[in-house]
């Protein structure tokens, strides 16, 4: 099957491209690198030995887009393009919207028009807010979300099923990811955000190689075990074997389904830290700071949904995250973003 992946030069689009291929598929990759790098392209090249068809284009953008789909033809979607940061969308919501919305509207228009009727959707556990028991299942109250970026991950959603509610033969599946961390075991590619990063392990994984000189832990009196915040970390080789069972499933279903991509436990900021220390034998120098507009005190999964319907569960654990984050750290110190 031909996979087109909006955003697929990104850190979870590029390990996607590499388990497509790895199942038998291929990937054609559509993306206006504001959080990724042609070399990350390269790099899925190396890793999988096939050239792979590259557009440099902005998804919110019809006209392009419809060239990609007049020219390629792809038989699925993978949709991952989208602005990210929580912590941005807070300041800059209307950039989320429009960026975030518009390119979903792009892409469904387009896809309509070719008719492609397989769409995989990256939300985020975001949607589901600050939740009211955990672990959380897909039947938990989403829209309780506490910022910009939640949102518009809970309005695609919509968007979506609305779309596969006027199209009988649109297969749609929301995969909600929890927190993705790692790095593929090549040391090829993996999470190298532009500047200060957002998210916790390449945070860590930039004070442990000396480019910051400590991490900046965002608030300690949540209502956890140690204070920290709690989340749900899943391998990103996981997350992405996720989105080939995705694909698989979409073959015999119309429709909208939603599934929970984590791996049901729960770790803290400092575990976090502790379990890096642990399994690289590196340190990790921290301070505690104010909390970051817009998080919660804790979120996991409850993945048994795509275990009975997808075939599907995380198999890689801590140690593997942390060991493979810092390799593609070392791997990567050259400058070269991917």
């Amino acid at each position: 099957m031909k996979v087109l992946l909006t955003g697929g030069a990104g850190y979870i689009g590029s390990h996607i491209a590499v388990e497509l291929y790895s199942a038998g598929h291929t990937a054609v990759i559509a993306d206006n690198f504001v959080n990724s790098s042609p070399e990350a392209v390269a790099r899925i090249e190396q890793i999988t030995g096939r050239r792979i068809p590259l557009y440099e284009i902005d998804v919110c953008d019809k006209t392009a887009l419809s060239e990609l789909f007049e020219k390629e033809r792809p038989d699925a979607v993978v949709h991952l393009a989208g602005l990210k940061a929580v912590g941005e969308s807070v300041a800059k919501p209307l950039l989320y919207y429009r960026n975030n919305i518009d390119s979903t509207l792009s892409l469904l228009e387009v896809m309509a028009e070719y008719g492609c009727e397989k769409l995989i959707f990256s939300s985020s556990a975001t949607v589901y807010g600050a939740p009211k028991t955990l672990p959380i299942t897909e039947e938990a109250e989403a829209g309780g979300c506490t910022n910009p970026y939640g949102w518009t991950k809970y309005m695609i959603e919509r968007i979506i099923e609305g779309a596969a509610a006027a199209n009988p033969k649109l297969s749609a599946v929301l995969l909600r990811y929890f927190n993705p961390v790692g790095a593929h075991s090549s040391g090829l590619i993996g999470e190298r955000p532009n500047g200060i990063p957002n998210n916790l392990m390449p945070y860590i994984c930039k004070v442990a190689g000396g480019e910051l000189a400590q991490l900046s832990v965002f608030g300690n009196d949540y209502n956890t075990h140690d204070g920290t915040g709690v989340r749900d970390y899943i391998h990103v080789v996981d997350l992405a074997k996720g989105h080939v069972a995705a694909l698989g499933y979409c073959s015999d279903h119309t429709g909208t389904e939603i599934f929970n991509l984590g791996t049901g436990t729960g770790y803290s900021v400092l575990d976090m830290v502790k379990a890096f220390e642990r399994a690289n034998g590196v340190p990790v120098a921290y301070r505690i700071t104010p909390r970051r507009p817009g998080d919660i005190d804790a979120c996991y999964a409850d993945p048994a949904k795509a275990e009975k319907l997808l075939g599907w569960k995380a198999e890689l654990n801590l140690d593997d995250m942390c060991r493979d984050s810092w390799n593609w750290q070392k791997n990567s110190s050259d400058g070269k973003k991917a």
